[in-house]
């Protein structure tokens, strides 16, 4: 399968309509990026119910700015709309499988849920 090219326009709509999202930020003068790149590539291939998407930092320094993105090669994982991973630095393929699986097998109800309790928990002194 094929990666996505992400940017502020799509960014937000990829996220919310597919149910497992795995961001590469990267830029191409980054050599651990190029590195992951057939790494990352390969793994969608591998995953087809997952939506493997690339973020140049680069060319789009304004959503990678807002996301802090501070260190690349930066993986991001999404599930049911919300970010659970998020980690700087190259992975090794087993490493990325195994990601992969464990986002899968995360609840999205009890994501919710979860996201419910702590917005309750914020706004409990207001």
């Amino acid at each position: 399968m094929a990666t996505v090219a992400l940017n502020e326009e799509n960014f937000a709509s990829t996220i919310d309509s597919n149910d497992v999202v795995l961001i590469d930020f990267w830029a191409g003068w980054c050599n651990p990026c190029m590195r992951f790149a057939p790494i990352y590539d390969s793994a969608s291939e591998r995953h087809d119910d997952v939506t493997f998407a690339k973020v140049d930092t680069e060319a789009e320094q304004n959503l990678a700015g807002a996301l802090e993105i501070t260190s690349i090669p930066t993986l991001m994982a999404f599930r049911a709309g919300y970010l659970v991973f998020r980690q700087s630095g190259l992975l090794p393929g087993s490493a990325l499988d195994d990601l992969i699986a464990q986002v899968k097998a995360i609840d999205p109800a009890e994501l919710a849920k979860q996201a419910e309790e702590q917005h309750a928990e914020e706004h409990a002194d207001i």
